[in-house]
């Protein structure tokens, strides 16, 4: 019988687990093309941060080696880091969430998703509102807490569900919680998924509320609605290798349920790190988690203080989740793209790299691996691991976290 390839280097003893941790929208620093995306050189996710609050409090990451990464106020490059750190440059066309999640696994992404901007053409709406019986409100470009601002009235008295979109390839829904029932939300706008898909919109997202004039709140009953990526991603070949993948937040609506067969829901960050601690006490496998609040609360409104708590926040949650991994466990901080809260030009995303820091236990020190072209080598090191195959994307740096 032939004998596997060892993708792993001889004597590497694979890990039995690892977390992929994606800081939503945590980038550090402009990528070189980044005026193709509407974003001026000077944006910096991390970076523009820690100078705006006066500098960032991260000790852990700090040990790791975040501040080698990049100039970071408040965080000081260290001569010998714990973590395995590298630069990933993002080769996808695009700048939001699933071409960033997606490109981590092994797809690249060369058309980008459709955006629709100022509104969506009226032939989309119309089949919208034939398919579900729902007339809308809005249909424009929009920050999601202004329009509600806006419609939010009409909406109540209506019953009209609001419909906005932004510089990304998103139909988003917003409706209050006492008017449409969050199964009717779900359920019309996986309807508008069907209609979409021939157009190639990336997501349908769900956008929930409560409270009334000048006290609305999105709450975390939101829904995302992916188009499928394709097949033979890094989550694909786990499972069905055996390998069991658990999706923490919306990672399972990022890839359309796509090689996440288990998935548990999160309503923001404290709550995605203690369940994530949970599975990495609890679970073999890959446990993949994404923390929303840092993109949805922090940095599309444009709020450092707010980004900056949230650091401290995962910083001080790692001690405990590399005891829970232990020798056998691997922990993965990254991110899918930038959001600068810093930059007032826009709210939405930024077109950065982002950072890659592998820690654990079992590492009695770490190295900076340097500027690694795509997000995928980050799958491509726990494909290797598992011996799962090349996804066609990126390298394994598996051999050197030695």
């Amino acid at each position: 019988m032939t004998q596997p390839v060892n993708l792993q280097g001889e004597g590497f003893r694979p890990f039995r687990k690892a977390c992929i941790l994606v800081l939503d929208g945590a980038g550090i620093g402009a990528a070189a093309d980044c005026g193709e995306f509407g974003d001026p050189p000077t944006v910096n996710t991390l970076g523009n941060c820690a100078r705006a609050v006066g500098g960032l409090r991260a000790p852990n990451m700090a040990a790791l080696g975040l501040g080698n990464l990049l100039d970071l106020q408040g965080i000081a490059p260290v001569l010998q880091p714990q973590g395995h750190l590298a630069r990933l440059v993002e080769v996808s066309s695009g700048k939001d969430t699933p071409t960033g999640h997606w490109e981590m696994v092994g797809v690249r992404t060369t058309e980008p998703f459709v955006v629709y901007n100022p509104s969506f053409p009226q032939e989309i709406v119309d089949e919208f509102t034939r398919r579900t019986g729902y007339e809308v409100l809005g249909n424009c470009v929009a920050s999601g807490t202004a329009i509600l601002d806006e419609l939010g009235p009409e909406h109540v008295r209506t019953g009209k569900p609001i419909l906005y979109t932004s510089a990304d390839s998103v139909f988003q829904l917003a409706a209050h919680e006492d008017v449409i029932a969050i199964e009717e939300l779900w359920r019309i706008c996986q309807v508008a998924r069907e209609v979409l898909d021939p157009y190639r919109v990336g997501r349908v997202i769900a956008r929930p509320f409560v409270g009334g004039p000048g006290s609305w709140k999105r709450t975390y009953n939101r829904k995302d609605f992916s188009m499928p990526p394709p097949p033979g991603t890094l989550l694909d070949r786990l499972t069905a290798a055996g390998v069991l993948v658990t999706g923490i937040g919306k990672i399972q609506d990022i890839f359309a349920g796509c090689g996440v067969p288990d998935s548990i829901h999160s309503e923001g960050n404290a709550d995605g790190l203690k369940l994530t601690l949970e599975a990495c006490r609890e679970r073999d496998g890959l446990i993949f988690t994404n923390l929303v609040d840092f993109d949805a609360l922090w940095g599309h409104r444009r709020n450092p203080q707010g980004f900056a708590g949230a650091l401290t926040e995962v910083d001080d949650a790692l001690p405990a989740l590399l005891d829970a991994l232990g020798d056998d466990g691997l922990l993965c901080l990254t991110a899918d793209h930038g959001n600068d809260p810093t930059y007032l030009g826009s709210t939405d995303h930024t077109r950065e790299h982002v950072l890659l820091i592998f820690a654990s236990r079992r590492f009695k020190n770490g190295r900076d691996h340097g500027t690694l072209q795509s997000f995928a080598c980050l799958g491509q090191t726990l494909a290797a691991n598992w011996q799962v195959g090349d996804l066609g994307l990126g390298h394994s740096i598996l051999n050197k976290l030695t």
